[in-house]
């Protein structure tokens, strides 16, 4: 394989840099030869980066450059999370349009009910079939790591933050489902209401007769395609916002918490690594999906998923994703924003891990019983807190307690929490993404051998093509 002269140069900086920084934590050398060694290193990777203009690859040099930024500058990184909330805040836009528009002309677009409400329970079954998967491997790999056994308690009580404990009823619970104020229900940001005002709109709209239902379906598919072509204008922004939350996070952090918050950590990645191996890449080969282009595809929501710790942030680019490899925008527009309230693979394995983290601090010895319970009743209270900040460990504060179990080592978690976030909420979109391709499958309607223009350079196409084909 040839290697170009740039390439070379960007590997040769980066041996460079990284031996002279070795030599520098060991005080042999000025810490700020290795300083300008790392930025000369970042320099040549951005410029390998825009010769090569994909925006994924742009976002991960972001990453690399604001984990600089928040090490060496920590007092200027943390002020860079405005960027992120920026990027946030603009892509927040595009969800609700975006959601209701692809739901209605997907449902009112075919008038075919039947195959709704099948497909409806199809999804709902495999989200229930994979998530129970990611609670038990949470549970096998804390009982076998015991991240939490024999963490030292003194001056845990000094830097202890207080958070709001929510306390649902079943009543409360499903009630959360069901919009009261659809606009309300748009402002929180509450994309489950949303998709339930948009079934029985659509519904509604599929009942009246063609007269009526033809214009509502012209506007909703006008205002789906203009919302897409919004979101290709946003993630230009990607990079930046990528890395200010970077920058934001190390400059917060740092790269050293506690020992055992950090052994719960690996814990965490390598159980969702697992989960990713034995579960993910099974359901996609038994489904006859093509792995490679999944992945390819969904590369670039992922990372931003992953950068921003923001599911949100990555639905638009991951709808876009999925089209692109063949999967039916119905279908997409369906399982996808459904998915993100039952479907959530990274959050649940996540709080299996949690939840007997803090037993095994506390130094309670649970049961696997005991363990089931828990965790199935943090499944259960889990549902529809999206929109609440913190919300799985406000959840887990709120169901440890319920349980006798002390508060102190959810604090500890804190600590760690955001770097857990990212790698949860990245599983979380990508088990969403193969949850619509599968769903396709099985209805029989995934377009194999699917070939997409680039939706990112592609800003002045006028139709989706894939609107065009299933017409």
């Amino acid at each position: 394989m040839k290697i170009s002269r740039l390439t070379l140069l960007v590997l040769v900086l980066f041996a460079l840099a990284a031996g002279l920084t070795v030599l520098a934590s060991r005080t042999l050398l000025d810490p700020t030869v290795a300083l300008a060694a790392r930025w000369l290193f970042l320099a040549a990777l951005t410029w390998a980066a825009w010769k090569r203009r994909s925006l994924t690859f742009w976002i991960v040099i972001s990453m690399f450059i604001g984990a600089e930024i928040g090490n060496d500058y920590p007092a200027v990184a943390v002020n860079l999370k405005v960027l992120s909330d920026i990027f946030l805040r603009l892509v927040k836009t595009i969800i609700a349009p975006l959601v209701f528009a692809t739901l209605v002309v997907g449902i009112a677009g075919h008038a075919d009910l039947k195959q709704v409400g099948r497909m409806g329970v199809k999804a709902l079954v495999y989200f229930e079939v994979v998530t129970t998967f990611a609670l038990f491997i949470g549970l096998a790999a804390i009982n076998l790591t015991k991240a939490g056994a024999g963490i030292d308690r003194t001056g845990i009580a000094a830097d202890v933050e207080q958070l709001q404990t929510v306390e649902q009823t079943t009543s409360d619970i499903i009630l959360h489902i069901f919009p009261e104020n659809i606009a309300k229900s748009v402002a929180n940001g509450e994309v489950l209401q949303v998709v339930v005002f948009a079934l029985i709109f659509a519904v509604g709209l599929a009942m009246v007769h063609q007269r009526h239902r033809q214009p509502m379906i012209t506007i909703t598919e006008s205002l789906s395609e203009v919302m897409f072509k919004f979101t290709n204008v946003v993630m230009y922004f990607a990079p930046i916002g990528v890395g200010g939350a970077i920058a934001y996070t190390v400059g917060k952090m740092g790269f050293a918490p506690l020992f055992n918050a950090f052994q719960l950590l690996l814990t965490l990645y390598a159980a969702l690594i697992v989960f990713v191996l034995v579960v993910l890449l099974p359901v996609a080969l038994i489904a006859r999906l093509p792995v490679m282009r999944i992945v390819k595809a969904i590369a670039e929501p992922v990372s931003i998923a992953f950068a921003t710790t923001s599911s949100e942030a990555a639905l638009p680019r991951a709808m876009e994703a999925m089209e692109s490899v063949g999967v039916p925008r119905r279908i997409v527009a369906f399982v996808m924003p459904t998915g993100y309230s039952f479907n959530l693979d990274g959050t649940t394995l996540y709080l299996s891990l949690a939840a007997v983290f803090v037993a095994q601090a506390a130094g309670v010895d649970l049961t696997w019983g005991q363990q089931l319970v828990m965790v199935f009743t943090l499944m259960l209270t889990s549902k529809g807190v999206a929109g609440v900040p913190r919300a799985s460990l406000v959840i887990l504060l709120a169901t440890v307690a319920s349980f006798n179990l002390p508060a102190w080592p959810v604090f500890i978690i804190l600590g760690i929490d955001a770097l857990m976030d990212m790698a949860r909420t990245a599983v979380n979109v990508a088990g969403n993404c193969l949850a619509s391709a599968v769903v396709a499958r099985w209805e029989g309607e995934f377009i194999d051998n699917y070939v997409a223009p680039d939706p990112v350079d592609d800003l002045a196409e006028t139709d989706s093509a894939l609107v065009q084909h299933s017409h």
